[in-house]
């Protein structure tokens, strides 16, 4: 991730969506061998603003809580991605807006994600709740990995499904960082 790294302190911090895109300074977007994206997958349902429960530690979103994405088709199909969190170190608010792309039909929750004009990142959907509540979302490799939420936070019967389902398809664990959601975002 070398190359986006400086950009990413730069223009904030850059939330799970940035993260499927910064992915280890790859331009990769498939999934990782072994994980299939969701289908059928519904973006309409999908839409919306989504908390981010738990990541996988990266540069660009350390020190991050209160972490938030909102993705918005847009009318020439591409998807307007709005990643918002508080960054504690500057005590401030920080955003950053990208666009993601389907990698192939859009019944399958498999995207590229770009917030530096070329550059695209996998964004794959590995598991999502029937009722498009939580989401468990993966990069181009295991080291990327987000449980997203609709709200806050989730059940703990959920909370320990998807972190089983994680461990089945060989994400770490262990090293998950449970996000805190304290703060009001000033602009929902």
């Amino acid at each position: 991730m070398p190359f986006f790294l400086s950009c990413f302190r730069r223009c904030a911090w850059l939330g799970l969506a940035v993260a499927a895109l910064a992915l280890s300074g790859c331009s990769s977007t498939r999934p990782p061998e072994g994980i299939t994206p969701v289908t059928p997958f519904d973006l309409a349902r999908y839409e919306g603003r989504w908390y981010e429960v738990a990541r996988l530690d990266h540069s660009f979103e350390r020190g991050m809580t209160d972490v938030s994405a909102t993705y918005q088709r847009q009318a020439d199909g591409s998807v307007r991605v709005l990643n918002r969190g508080f960054d504690t170190g500057k005590n401030d608010w920080r955003q950053a807006e990208g666009k993601a792309l389907f990698t192939g039909d859009a019944n399958t929750a498999s995207l590229k994600v770009s917030f530096f004009g070329p550059f695209y990142g996998g964004y794959h959907v590995a598991a999502l709740d029937a009722n498009y509540q939580w989401a468990l979302v993966v990069g181009p490799d295991r080291s990327y990995c987000w449980i997203l939420s609709r709200t806050t936070q989730l059940p703990p019967g959920v909370r320990e499904q998807l972190i089983a389902r994680a461990q089945a398809l060989g994400i770490d664990t262990q090293a998950l960082i449970w996000v805190t959601h304290e703060r009001t975002d000033p602009q929902p």
